[in-house]
């Protein structure tokens, strides 16, 4: 996952809001010595990234767990090398450490298994 550049939290507006208490709870147990304010926002922004379709995930390949041949079902863009895959082409659907499946194009793993 991408890091956004931090800004000074002087240079924010204060924004009130309601979490329940098990929710609050369970992002201070997520967030560690970042802070739950600051999974929060990091959290927001991945959600804004996404949405208005500037998220660009990075990996590489030690991030790849496993590979499950696929056919692209709509133009996708292979999260190692960048390559367009075009929608009826091959492709792999590799599983991340993570636990999510990202787009793979055929020759990115190749490169990996191959070196």
């Amino acid at each position: 996952m991408k890091t956004l550049p931090r800004t000074s939290t002087t240079e924010m507006e204060v924004t009130s809001i309601r979490l329940e208490k098990t929710l609050k709870d369970k992002l201070k147990e997520l967030s560690g010595n970042q802070g739950y304010q600051a999974l929060i926002r990091d959290i927001l922004w991945n959600y804004v990234q996404q949405k208005s379709g500037d998220y660009r995930p990075q990996f590489s390949t030690v991030d790849i767990r496993a590979t499950i041949e696929s056919v692209a079902r709509k133009d996708e863009s292979c999260v190692l090398t960048g390559k367009l895959i075009q929608a009826g082409q091959p492709m792999l659907l590799g599983l991340t450490i993570y636990g999510d499946f990202v787009p793979l194009s055929l020759e990115s793993i190749d490169k990996v298994v191959n070196s």
